[in-house]
């Protein structure tokens, strides 16, 4: 199953990652008014961590046993079986956070605005996460996970 990758060492945490995730799950799909006019606006789905010189974008890794859906008590977090991707309901999820406090990674968002939890979900609607398309350093990278 494709996922995102991350190059740390070509990662300069300009943050874009962050905001093309935010446009990519607007509303409008434009930058200005995803920022300026949407409310509540959207949660990027990707973080990216900072312990400077070091930067790392955390995005959900989609695991093959994931903490995060075994945690989840409504069923909102699922694994598809013909994809493998870690899917959302997000008119399922209760807003417990069950899922934050399991995820190894610190990779569900909250979204306090709504009350739920966001994940990234591999941007399925455009083909490409939007992260990795308008990455400037091409840190991220769109692959199978068994590859090197």
């Amino acid at each position: 199953m494709p996922r995102v990758v991350v190059k740390e060492e070509v990662c300069i945490g300009c943050h874009l990652c962050e905001v093309w995730c935010v446009v990519a799950h607007s509303r409008s799909k434009n930058i200005l008014k995803a920022f300026l006019y949407e409310t509540p606006r959207p949660v990027p789905r990707v973080v990216v961590e900072e312990n400077l010189p070091f930067t790392l974008p955390v995005h959900c890794r989609h695991c093959i046993e994931p903490s995060c859906v075994e945690a989840c008590i409504s069923g909102a977090l699922y694994r598809d079986p013909l994809t493998g991707r870690v899917e959302h309901d997000a008119d399922r999820c209760v807003g417990c956070y069950s899922c934050v406090m399991a995820c190894p990674y610190g990779a569900v968002v909250i979204d306090e605005a709504n009350r739920r939890v966001a994940r990234c979900d591999l941007c399925k609607e455009m083909g490409e996460p939007a992260c990795v398309k308008q990455c400037p350093n091409q840190a991220l990278v769109y692959q199978d996970s068994f590859t090197s």
